[in-house]
């Protein structure tokens, strides 16, 4: 095959999984974008809360099912159907809001389904283009994650908030239709195909081999990264209001100009990444350390652009360390035959990781202070620097 072909595939399957999961983030960011028009509507901060909380905690233990359940059936049912059914949950939600417990229901089922994307997606991906493709095709879909949350908030800009929902039943249906008939005729044509990779080991076998992939250094960074990339993001319209002094209004047009600036991570990582001659730990421990001074720097500087500008380079660093995992790490698993399975575990360890943070983080504000929260997320990149330093495993003549 020519390679001309070769980019040709990574191209195809990128953007079907690109806008798949454009799609997915738009859904994901749904709530959050539509919350205050809800509390004007009479809903509750806790209200909201326990309904945010449960999508999450659903979509984390999700991602850990169906990742394993990704191994078993083909990614044309599993995306397609994660985005049906996730369409059908949107459009129940509005009718339903009065209700708590049924809207609780709803929108965590449509965690589980949303979660039925990811994992299959990067399977796609890992098997049917050339590895040295795979994370520029895998680009498309980390920018369409980050450029979820502005979209919403568009939606939201236009839309009564039971708008938002309906039309994101629109869109996730129209999707899920698609990708079923676009997937169809890719594997017709032998652009997609299944079953190319089969763990070659069972039981402990597999543990062993994921051992000499780096499993556990990069379950720690899921964990580190999930926490600055989810649960500092969120707190961060707060951080600057209450730390730097911003009016909420000032805030909010703030934050939505930060997003649109951190989607730019994906591309920079992997300039970084082809500049470093495709070394993903030398990429990741380059990463690690600009966030490490940046929010060192964070801590010691005061002036609000500056602080504002160090913050956005310390987040965006840990997002580029992300980028690497996602689409170069979890992709390069593909001779495992487990790429599906580690790649909603480490999403899992991800979410869960986030949900925990945000509610230690809620409490850390009032007790210890931003200062000293800023000096947390600094131990956190920093323990980041710290696993990500270069080894040399010893050999039996060594030992």
């Amino acid at each position: 095959m020519r390679i001309s072909d070769k980019a040709r595939i990574a191209i195809f399957v990128g953007t079907l999984c690109s806008v798949s999961y454009f799609a997915v983030y738009i859904a994901r960011n749904a709530l959050s974008a539509v919350t205050p028009q809800m509390l004007e509507g009479g809903f509750t901060e806790g209200y909201i809360g326990k309904i945010s909380s449960v999508y999450f905690i659903v979509y984390a233990i999700g991602q850990l099912i169906n990742g394993f359940i990704g191994e078993k059936i083909k990614a044309r049912y599993m995306i397609s159907f994660g985005l049906i059914l996730a369409g059908v949950c949107n459009f129940i939600f509005p009718m339903i809001a009065d209700n708590q417990y049924g809207a609780i229901v709803v929108y965590g089922m449509m965690g589980f389904f949303l979660a039925m994307i990811y994992g299959p997606m990067t399977k796609v991906v890992a098997e049917n283009v050339e590895p040295i493709y795979a994370p520029r095709c895998s680009i498309g879909y980390e920018l369409a994650s980050f450029l979820g949350s502005p979209s919403a908030g568009l939606l939201a800009v236009f839309l009564s908030w039971q708008g938002v929902f309906m039309s994101n039943s629109v869109v996730l249906l129209l999707m899920g239709c698609v990708a079923f008939c676009v997937f169809l005729a890719f594997e017709r044509k032998g652009i997609i195909s299944y079953g190319r990779y089969s763990a070659a080991k069972q039981g402990k076998g597999k543990i062993k081999i994921l051992f000499k992939h780096q499993i556990v250094k990069f379950c720690l960074i899921a964990i580190l990264t999930g926490v600055v990339r989810t649960s500092v993001v969120f707190w961060l319209p707060t951080y600057l209001t209450q730390y730097l002094g911003i009016s909420s209004q000032s805030s909010a047009a703030i934050f939505s100009a930060v997003t649109f600036v951190m989607a730019t991570i994906t591309f920079i990582t992997v300039f970084v990444y082809e500049r470093l001659k495709r070394n993903m730990d030398m990429t990741i421990l380059l990463l690690f350390s600009i966030s490490f001074v940046a929010f060192v720097s964070v801590y010691f500087v005061k002036a609000t652009v500056l602080n504002i500008i160090l913050l956005v380079i310390a987040i965006m660093s840990s997002m580029g360390v992300s980028t690497m995992m996602w689409s170069r790490y979890c992709p390069g698993l593909r001779d495992t035959g487990m790429v599906s399975t580690v790649t909603g575990f480490l999403d899992f360890l991800s979410y869960m990781a986030a949900a925990v943070a945000n509610l230690v983080f809620a409490n850390a504000v009032t007790a210890i202070g931003w200062g000293n929260l800023i000096l947390v997320w600094t131990g956190l990149v920093a323990f980041g620097v710290i696993i990500s330093l270069p080894y040399k495993r010893k050999t039996k003549s060594e030992t």
